[in-house]
């Protein structure tokens, strides 16, 4: 192999290595684009630890539910929620609220996304949160359904507040696998 092709494979294996190793293993079907007007976040997502909150939220994607809903609820150092079209954090979908998946293994640290619910632990339905640090008095309170894998820089641009002034809200959110 001559230098010049040994210092390209080279340079195209560290390119390679920078890349997250989530991202790089990555399947479409279980993959979400949440598009901000700052940028697109992937999420991916968790079917191993919450199977039948990914189903719901799947299902809520391809029918295009979360477009253009708000970021309602986004507390500096804590997490963002959304999720609810109405921006009130009292609306959800039209699908029944689901039963909790909580996981004795996964944590919620910065990035991981969760399912928002009331008192009732078997409430969730839409709304969700994304962790902008570590909550570990939510550890097996909440079920975790993903974890963003690239685009924790837009996620930190959303505007804080309860409700914020002129909220932040979800462009789009598709399946990778259903993606244009």
């Amino acid at each position: 192999m001559h230098l010049a092709s040994r210092l390209i494979a080279a340079a195209m294996f560290a390119a390679a290595a920078i890349l997250p190793a989530a991202a790089a293993d990555l399947d479409p079907q279980n993959t979400l684009y949440m598009d901000l007007s700052y940028g697109r976040v992937v999420i991916k997502l968790r079917p191993d630890l919450a199977p039948n909150h990914v189903a719901q939220v799947k299902a809520l994607v391809k029918q295009h539910y979360y477009d253009n809903t708000p970021f309602f609820r986004v507390i500096d150092g804590f997490m963002a929620q959304g999720g609810d079209p109405t921006g009130t954090g009292g609306g959800d979908s039209d699908m029944p609220n689901l039963k909790a998946e909580f996981s004795k293994t996964a944590r919620f640290t910065r990035g991981m996304v969760g399912a928002a619910r009331t008192d009732d632990p078997d409430s969730a339905n839409s709304q969700f949160f994304i962790m902008f640090g570590e909550a570990p008095w939510l550890d097996g309170q909440y079920t975790i359904w993903g974890e963003v894998v690239s685009g924790m820089e837009f996620v930190d641009r959303i505007k804080r507040g309860e409700p914020p002034d002129d909220p932040d809200r979800i462009v789009k959110m598709r399946l990778a696998a259903d993606a244009n």
